[in-house]
């Protein structure tokens, strides 16, 4: 295996670049030789590029030279199979759309390309990104779940085959298979990344993100796919406001413990390690832990992300509905629920939603950063639905997330601490997780499944 992405971030691979030391052919082959390597046995990859699709692509980027900083020049990256792209195909891990090519890139794809970064193919997804998985191992344990429907990304990173991956989170897909394969997650700010040429599942909650060996690349692959500009004054602004995205001067951080209302379905080993890393924490004098009890509305996000989540796929997936057997039981299952949700209801769910925004908005006014867990712990076996976490809380809520590869349950598994900030704070976050970095109390990079497979 070339191990490339292992040892070098993507800032650490540019500087490689430029100095002659590392050619964008030699990363191209990287990606070719691992996903020859380690495929068959994890099958992370609906369809991947060669030689001739990389280069064609590098050609292709020449428009972009000079005139936009490419802060991913000549970086592959994997892209879950729910993004539009004008390489490959886009099949959302169903059959109905099998063999299905747009012959456009979505939005953040063409983001991604103008940055420089080569896409390297498509990676598996759920069924329609919903619950149902496809093909995908867990690299730790195969008889593991890799987590919700952007586990074939968290496993292409977790593995080395890519240095970055794209994901999508309408509940926990982003967070959950980075707990479940010891990686970086990021679900920033709802609507900060552009959904155009997407897969659609759910207008108030679905938000894209992406997953990273090194924690210092959580910030590139930000900039490299968000939005920019006065065309998008709300996000723009609160992202260009010095004061909004620092700590305050004097000031320590603040930090919430958030056990939340799922915190019962945590084991033990799961509940100590977050309250252990929190001492850890604690005992920095420029870090200020306490508990946090959020407010009143959070405690229904469950029940409201449940109306809101049938309900929208019984509507935008009512045709596919028709198709019998063609469709999981599990995807005909939700339709069927949501069918049964009315309009009323639907709106009201909406409106619980928007109150969980402004209170949490507020709430941060109190804090810099919430800690929760990830999961409820280590992956449960495949098919297996997770126990109730925290993940869908900051989806519903709008909030910027990073899932942090922190822990390891008693039979070695890896699982996750999420970090969360105000809506809009991301690089706030980015930073706090960037002083925790220098602390040595965060991983500088992830472990690799494919050097410390249990099972």
């Amino acid at each position: 295996m070339n191990k490339i992405f292992l040892q070098n971030s993507i800032g650490g691979l540019l500087k490689k670049i430029q100095k002659k030391k590392l050619s964008p052919e030699e990363l191209s082959a990287a990606v070719i030789q691992n996903i020859k390597e380690l495929e068959g046995n994890y099958h992370a990859w609906v369809v991947s590029g060669d030689e001739a699709v990389f280069a064609r692509q590098r050609e292709e980027h020449k428009v972009f030279e000079n005139k936009v900083p490419e802060i991913m020049k000549d970086i592959p990256v994997a892209v879950k199979d729910i993004y539009n792209t004008a390489d490959f195909p886009t099949q959302m891990g169903s059959v109905l759309w099998r063999d299905f090519t747009p012959g456009n890139d979505a939005r953040t794809v063409f983001n991604l390309k103008r940055s420089g970064a080569i896409v390297a193919g498509k990676t598996v997804t759920a069924e329609f990104a919903v619950h149902t998985l496809n093909e995908t191992l867990n690299p730790y344990d195969v008889t593991k779940t890799p987590g919700t429907s952007s586990s074939g990304s968290a496993v292409a990173v977790s593995l080395g085959m890519v240095p970055a991956a794209t994901g999508t989170q309408t509940a926990g897909s982003i967070i959950r298979p980075a707990s479940f394969c010891g990686v970086y997650g990021c679900k920033p700010s709802f609507g900060t990344i552009p959904r155009t040429g997407m897969l659609k599942t759910t207008d108030s909650l679905d938000t894209l993100g992406f997953f990273t060996v090194f924690e210092e690349d959580l910030r590139r692959m930000f900039d490299a796919m968000r939005v920019h500009g006065r065309n998008y004054p709300i996000s723009d602004g609160a992202l260009s406001d010095d004061v909004r995205q620092n700590k305050r001067k004097g000031k320590p951080w603040r930090v919430g413990i958030a056990r939340t209302h799922t915190w019962k379905y945590a084991p033990g080993y799961a509940k100590d390690a977050l309250l252990d890393f929190a001492k850890k924490l604690s005992k920095q004098k420029d870090i200020k832990v306490v508990d946090a009890e959020l407010p009143f509305s959070m405690k229904k996000t469950h029940a409201i992300h449940e109306s809101i989540y049938n309900k929208a796929l019984s509507y935008y997936f009512q045709n596919e509905f028709t198709h019998g057997e063609d469709v999981s039981p599990v995807m005909r299952e939700l339709i069927e629920k949501g069918n049964q949700v009315s309009i009323k209801e639907y709106r009201d769910a909406l409106t619980a939603q928007s109150k969980m925004i402004s209170d949490m908005d507020e709430y941060f006014g109190d804090f810099d950063i919430l800690l929760s867990l990830s999961t409820a712990g280590e992956a449960p076996e495949r098919n297996v639905f997770e126990q109730p976490d925290p993940s869908l809380m900051w989806t519903l809520a709008h909030l910027p997330v990073v899932g942090a590869p922190l822990f390891h349950a008693p039979s070695g598994m890896p699982f996750g601490a999420q970090f969360v900030a105000r809506k809009y704070n991301d690089y706030l976050l980015f930073s706090f997780l960037d002083y925790l970095r220098e602390l040595k109390i965060i991983p500088e990079k992830a472990g690799y499944a494919v050097e410390h497979p249990i099972k």
